[in-house]
Order: C-alpha cells, then sequence, then structure tokens
C-alpha cells in the first residue's frame, strides 16, 4: 500500500518521494563544504587543522537544532512552510559565508544560516512526511529517501573540489548557494499537498498504535534512539571530515581524497536502502540491533 488515507494516491505520491530524495541530496550540500574546503579556509583565515574543523562541527549542531524547530512547523503547519525557509536560508549561508572577512562572520553564516535555518529543513521534516504518506513499505520509502544525505556525499564533494580548484572556495560557495536558491524553491513547491492525517480526525485511529512503540513510553524511546545515534555518528564523524585533508597531507591531489569521501558515502546509499527493505521485513528494532551490531564488529 502506498497510504492508507483516501487521496491524493498513486503518481503523485512517487512524484512527492522522488521530490523529496533530490531535496535532500541538494539542500545537504552543506554538510560538505566545510569538509570539501577545509585546508584553503583554514590557511586563508591563518587557523589550525582543529580550528578549522569548526565549520562543520558548528553547522552540524545548528542542523540539530534547526531540526527540532523545523519539525514542529512541520507537524503544526505541514512541510511547505519549513521548507521553503531552508530554500532561502541555506542559499543565503552560503553566499553570505563567502562574502566573510572575518572567520566568526563565516562560522555565524554556516551554522545559522546554512545548519540550524537551512539544510535541517530538508531532513527531519521530509523523513516525518514520508512516514505520514507509506504504510506498505514505510521503512524502504524513508530508507529512500534518508539516502539523500549519501547521494549528497557521493554527488557533492567531487564537485564543490572542482570548483575550489578552478575558481577558488568563495566563488565555489556562491556558485552552489545560487544552484541551492534556483532548485530547491521550486521542487519545494511540489510538495504543497498535506496529507489527510493533519486535517481531519482520521489521524486519532492511524496513531493510536503508537503510544507505547515497543512497550517504551515515546520519550523513553527517543532518548534511547538519540543515544544510538550519537553512537553511530562518533564512528564515522573522523574519517568523513578529515579524508580530504588527510589524502592531501599523504601527497595525493585533492580531487583523489574528494573521490574517496565520495566513494566511502556512496556505499552508504546501499547500506541504507537495504537496511529499509530489511525493516519491512524484520522490524524495525531488530534491524537496529543487526546494524549497531555489524557497526561494532
Amino acid at each position: 500500500r502506498l497510504t492508507d488515507v483516501t487521496a491524493p494516491v498513486g503518481t503523485y505520491v512517487i512524484v512527492r518521494l522522488i521530490v523529496s530524495l533530490m531535496l535532500m541530496t541538494v539542500g545537504t550540500v552543506g554538510m560538505y563544504v566545510g569538509i570539501v574546503g577545509l585546508k584553503p579556509i583554514a590557511a586563508e583565515f591563518g587557523i589550525s587543522r582543529g580550528v578549522g574543523s569548526l565549520p562543520y562541527a558548528l553547522f552540524m549542531l545548528g542542523y540539530g537544532f534547526g531540526n527540532v524547530i523545523h519539525g514542529r512547523l512541520a507537524d503544526r503547519y505541514g512541510i511547505l512552510l519549513p521548507l521553503l525557509i531552508g530554500s532561502v536560508a541555506l542559499p543565503a549561508g552560503l553566499i553570505l559565508s563567502a562574502q566573510a572577512e572575518s572567520l566568526w562572520q563565516f562560522l555565524a553564516a554556516i551554522a545559522l544560516l546554512g545548519g540550524t535555518l537551512g539544510s535541517s529543513a530538508v531532513f527531519a521534516p521530509i523523513i516525518a512526511d514520508v512516514s505520514l504518506w507509506f504504510t506498505g513499505r514505510r521503512g524502504l520509502a524513508v530508507a529512500f529517501v534518508l539516502s539523500g544525505s549519501y547521494f549528497a556525499g557521493a554527488i557533492w564533494p567531487p564537485v564543490l573540489q572542482y570548483l575550489i580548484s578552478e575558481y577558488g572556495w568563495r566563488s565555489a560557495f556562491v556558485t552552489v548557494g545560487y544552484f541551492c536558491l534556483a532548485t530547491m524553491v521550486p521542487m519545494s513547491l511540489l510538495l504543497y499537498r498535506k496529507p489527510v492525517h493533519l486535517f481531519s480526525d482520521k489521524a486519532a485511529p492511524r496513531e493510536r498504535q503508537f503510544v507505547h512503540p515497543l512497550g517504551l513510553a515515546p520519550n523513553v524511546l527517543q532518548c534511547t534512539l538519540c543515544i544510538a545515534g550519537i553512537g553511530c555518528c562518533v564512528g564515522m564523524s573522523m574519517p568523513q571530515v578529515h579524508i580530504v585533508a588527510h589524502a592531501t597531507d599523504l601527497g595525493f591531489a585533492a580531487a583523489r581524497g574528494a573521490e574517496m569521501l565520495s566513494l566511502m558515502l556512496g556505499c552508504g546509499i546501499i547500506s541504507r536502502i537495504a537496511s529499509g527493505w530489511i525493516s519491512d521485513r524484520i522490524g524495525g528494532l531488530r534491524t537496529l540491533l543487526l546494524g549497531g551490531g555489524l557497526q561494532g564488529v
């Protein structure tokens, strides 16, 4: 089943799924600008490699906080409002960061506009929205859209590295910013419809099954998943952020480092979609235990 509400179904739901994937692929570019541009940005501002990691770190902190804000907006008004905010804030953050004359101006633009108000709009709200439109294969649908952040990781690093090598990091940020503005706004407008779930009493019987998922209070389960998420991301944060810079330290071209990052995250597309497929068959809890066990091994 695609959905358990009365309308709309069929083609629009598939279009919505594909557009959601594309929005996440474009909108999470903010995760990678600081990674690929780490060394030239650090050199221009005269800072160390550790301090040069701050753009990514602060972007991700803002990204996490922004997901809560945009998630709340999506719950109350539907997904279109947070998407439009993000579609303007992310390009503004990229363009203004390219004009920064000091490190704190650069960090503020990346963290507040790029992360808190920008890229976060295309993560939690989109994932929650997809789960309202799909029931029979919800795990696969959510995994398909979630893989957008890995598509971004596979596509954007080589593109960014080329732009930075040819035109400098400031010009690269401006170019990507205008591209995001030109593509994200029209794609967001395609998601104008709200699921019946948001504006009718049909929500009540549909959501009752989630009052105590896995026999746990919702807040307990939420906190447990958050802790698991931190554990997962700690393991991948160092290679993801420093792999491009490390490749150049070893004497390889920066383009090779960008390709390494692209390959690593490209493999994540396969694992994420496979996890969604598995989840539909054995359940979310068993899938989490399987994934956590394999990561530990």
